[in-house]
């Protein structure tokens, strides 16, 4: 595979002192485009070295959800160095019949990205982002182009010292994540909740949407284990409109009532969606988010005109990270609660989330815990993790980092 690099270099990053925000260079706005229209317009890119290697890390089990079911991770890791020697990072995962990639073309897409990004020679940081996103354009492409994107604006924030939580406005330095109980028998899910209860975490966030009985009897499971817990409802488009109201019907009979119902139906099913939301917050009090109908702005600008949800999980994978930005600054004008959440990724990608998160705040619900179901964790450094907190340090950028040569080519 070939590679590329990008190197930071301008008169302009001196007036940056070690540890300044964004938002604070951009006038004290934590606005994000407005944070990025200032960094895109006075950091000049020269490109020395970047590529792609896979990334592939084992499941402590394996991960199973109404329309997929993962046995490992098969990611693609990208790393960028920068002509003053600083290094960015970032991960473009693969879930099958989610992403639009497997693995092959995401390092197929990845190369040729970096091929042609060699030969652009200097340029704007904007102009950087927007020729990713030209090679790299839409849904098919977005897993791809999010991870070259982490990558870049990584490198940036360690180039003018900055941990990436300020770098999207300091808001905060720490999140509190859910933990997922993927779609298993009612005596494992009691098991794992058990487990997750004596760790320390609130909620829960359960995979349903394959056997409409037998995710009740796991409800019934988790709730015997853990009594207390808050929890998601995550269907991933497996129930009709009809299965999700029941759901809900079978949980107030049980007093029970979850704080979130992710995408119950279909992702084209936009009738089904607006019809389970309508009876979800009149009848039950529950909210619903929309996440696999939700992979541009122009779908989320649909979703607010016709209420159809009301919450948007922002996935970087789906929409690419100025996608992400776009979008966050739309649901929050237009009073969309807003969710984080990711496909099966390291804390390459993981810590990515959660520092956008942390830093540009307001998220309602935070659903990062992808890493805590690995066997192995491959990033070295990084954010810090105490059961369902993250603390994000003051080290520069992402502060994580892969030792690259152990990495598959």
């Amino acid at each position: 595979m070939g590679s590329i690099g990008f190197s930071i270099f301008s008169p302009k990053l001196h007036r940056f002192s070690r540890g300044t925000t964004v938002a604070a260079a951009a006038g004290g706005t934590t606005n994000s485009n407005l944070a990025f229209k200032s960094l895109m317009e006075s950091f000049t890119v020269d490109i020395h070295r970047a590529e792609g290697r896979e990334l592939n890390v084992p499941l402590i089990a394996p991960f199973t959800i109404a329309t997929s079911k993962l046995e490992d991770v098969r990611n693609v890791a990208i790393r960028v160095e920068l002509s003053n020697g600083c290094c960015g990072w970032g991960e473009a995962p693969v879930l099958p019949f989610v992403t639009a990639e497997n693995q092959s073309t995401a390092l197929e897409k990845a190369g040729e990205a970096c091929q042609a990004l060699k030969k652009s020679g200097a340029m704007s940081l904007g102009d950087v982002l927007g020729q990713i996103g030209h090679l790299l354009p839409g849904h098919d492409f977005a897993s791809v182009r999010a991870g070259v994107e982490m990558a870049v604006i990584d490198a940036v924030a360690t180039s003018i010292g900055t941990p990436l939580w300020r770098f999207f406005g300091g808001v905060s330095n720490t999140i509190t994540t859910d933990i997922t109980i993927p779609i298993v028998s009612s005596t494992e899910a009691g098991q794992l909740a058990s487990k997750y209860y004596k760790q320390g975490f609130k909620t829960l966030k359960l995979k349903v949407g394959k056997d409409l009985n037998a995710d009740i009897e796991v409800l019934k499971a988790i709730r015997l284990a853990h009594p207390h817990c808050q929890f998601i409802l995550d269907a991933n488009e497996g129930y009709t409109s009809t299965e999700a109201i029941q759901v809900l019907e079978k949980l107030h009979e049980m007093e029970v009532t979850p704080i979130l119902f992710e995408q119950p139906v279909h992702r084209d099913d936009w009738e089904g969606l607006g019809h389970v939301t309508r009876v979800a917050k009149a009848k039950y009090g529950v909210s619903v988010a929309a996440d696999e109908s939700c992979r541009s702005l122009a779908d989320v600008k649909e979703i607010a005109k016709r209420e159809l949800a009301d919450v948007i999980n922002i996935k970087l994978a789906k929409v690419g990270v100025l996608g992400a930005l776009e979008i966050i600054d739309f649901a929050k004008v237009s009073g969309l609660d807003l969710m984080i959440g990711g496909m099966v990724e390291t804390r390459l990608a993981m810590g990515f989330a959660g520092h956008l998160a942390a830093g540009l705040g307001g998220f309602k619900y935070i659903d990062l815990d992808t890493p805590l179901l690995l066997s192995e964790d491959p990033v070295f450094e990084g954010y810090e993790v105490l059961g369902p907190t993250y603390t994000f340090t003051n080290a520069r950028g992402h502060g994580g980092f892969l030792h690259w040569d152990n990495i598959a080519w």
